[in-house]
């Protein structure tokens, strides 16, 4: 059985020799020096969180056409899930359960052109392509973009019993920022109250 490239991509050099050296040793896999990236089979790009550097390599390694993309993260929120869908990213695997098996075994998976996802981001991707759907079905209805990542999460918090003080407390803005922003949902959309927000939301599928 011939070994997989494997290019690894980390900020953080402690990340990359983490994940390097619990590769190394598996007879599957061959991790590439930085001079020998051009050969990769798999790029597994290593970060604590999906922030602007690591998109811009991610998009960087989707014009590499023969190389897949897998991303092993600390941390993943739902704006996320929508970098990683634009990038090209064809499997995610967080940190923490990042052992040597299950990352030979997602470099397996993108190797052989599969995707690999944890349940519960499966479940979010079913969602999203959703919400896609409903959009190009209804093009003049409420969009992806109708609320910002801070309204949503402003409104799911609303949805889920918290009133403005624990909305504060849990996003770190002040008590009149959350008015404001629930004040500013509410006028856009031309709904009622926050109640009618939050189920104009769920209906549209938008939290």
């Amino acid at each position: 059985m011939s070994r997989i490239p494997v290019a690894v991509y980390a900020e953080d050099p402690v990340l990359r020799v983490g994940i390097t050296q619990q590769l190394r040793p598996r007879p599957e896999v061959e991790v590439l020096r930085q001079d020998e990236e051009s050969r990769a089979v798999v790029a597994l790009v290593v970060v604590d969180r999906v922030d602007d550097a690591a998109t811009r390599l991610l998009r960087r390694l989707r014009h590499a056409e023969e190389t897949r993309t897998g991303l092993v993260v600390g941390r993943f929120d739902h704006d996320s899930l929508q970098t990683t869908i634009d990038c090209g990213v064809a499997g995610v695997l967080r940190r923490a359960e990042a052992d040597q098996d299950r990352l030979v075994r997602v470099v397996a998976a993108l190797a052989r052109g599969e995707s690999v996802l944890p349940g519960d981001l499966l479940g979010r991707l079913l969602d999203h392509v959703g919400r896609l759907q409903r959009s190009v079905l209804d093009p003049n209805g409420p969009s992806l973009s109708t609320l910002t990542p801070r309204e949503t999460d402003m409104l799911r918090l609303v949805a889920e019993g918290f009133d403005t003080g624990e909305i504060a407390a849990k996003t770190s803005f002040s008590e009149r920022t959350v008015k404001n922003v629930l004040h500013e949902v509410t006028t856009r959309l031309q709904l009622r109250n926050r109640a009618h927000a939050v189920g104009f939301a769920l209906r549209h599928g938008l939290i």
